[in-house]
Parts: C-alpha cells; structure tokens; sequence
C-alpha cells in the first residue's frame, strides 16, 4: 500500500484498522520465519514500511500536516 492509498483512507479509524491488520501480518511473518516455513524474508521488510507509513500518515494527521 503506497502512502497515496493510505492517505485516501477516510478517517483514523479505517487507519487503525488497517495498522491493526499490519502487525498482525507481521506477527504471521515473524513466526513463519521462526518455524522456517518463511521463503521471501522481503516480505518482513515490506510490512515494516507499511506500518512506519501508516503511523508517520496518522502523526501527519494528528498534527494537522497535509
């Protein structure tokens, strides 16, 4: 998800959502590594950009930053 989606997300509660689905993906990821049944490791990588892209797009928000 690029920052132009998430930014077109309506309000903070959809972000939330969305923020809650993201570490969740990333608890999956990090236990699939941990029982070696991960094969892309880039995956973990991606999930962390979505959740520091979405914490940085509600901080905007919360700041009033456009």
């Amino acid at each position: 998800m690029k920052a132009e989606q998430i930014r077109a997300l309506s309000n903070n509660e959809e972000l939330l959502k969305k923020l809650a689905e993201a570490h969740e993906e990333l608890f999956n990821l990090r236990f699939r590594l941990a029982t070696r049944q991960l094969t892309n490791y880039h995956e973990i990588t991606g999930v962390k950009k979505r959740i520091a892209r979405i914490k940085t797009i509600l901080r905007e928000r919360e700041l009033g930053i456009k």
